[in-house]
């Protein structure tokens, strides 16, 4: 079991790690979608937070040598399930063919009052 960390996603705030690599998997944990140089969220709504929640979990990737391509499953939490068509929008832009399997869930509330928070698990790909 391998710790993974950047600096480049919001720092763990409790007893958890950005992200574990075991074998040849990569979980991340649930990434809010707070800016790492400001520690805020950013201003907007679902769009805006989706966009940041899902470039946290690049960023953690990248720590790894993985991009958005490696990820095989995804698990997005939100506060309403309304807002699923526009987190959806935003999340097609950061993923392609073959998409990873997905679960998306309404939740009572999330940390800190945030619209979404999505976590990941990917492959490393072995090389020859």
């Amino acid at each position: 079991m391998k710790v993974i960390s950047t600096t480049q996603a919001p720092a763990a705030i409790g007893p958890y790690s950005q992200a574990i690599k075991v074998g040849n998997l990569v979980y991340t944990s649930g990434q809010l979608p707070i800016d790492p140089a400001t520690g805020a969220f950013p201003e907007g709504g679902i769009k805006e937070q989706t966009r940041q929640s899902l470039t946290n979990v690049k960023a953690i990737l990248k720590e790894t040598g993985l991009t958005m391509s490696n990820v095989v499953k995804t698990t997005v939490f939100m506060a309403d399930m309304n807002d699923f068509a526009d987190m959806n929008a935003v999340y097609a832009e950061f993923f392609s063919e073959p998409y990873p399997a997905r679960s998306a869930v309404a939740v009572k509330t999330l940390p800190k009052g945030a619209l979404v928070e999505i976590e990941v698990v990917a492959e490393v790909i072995p090389t020859m």
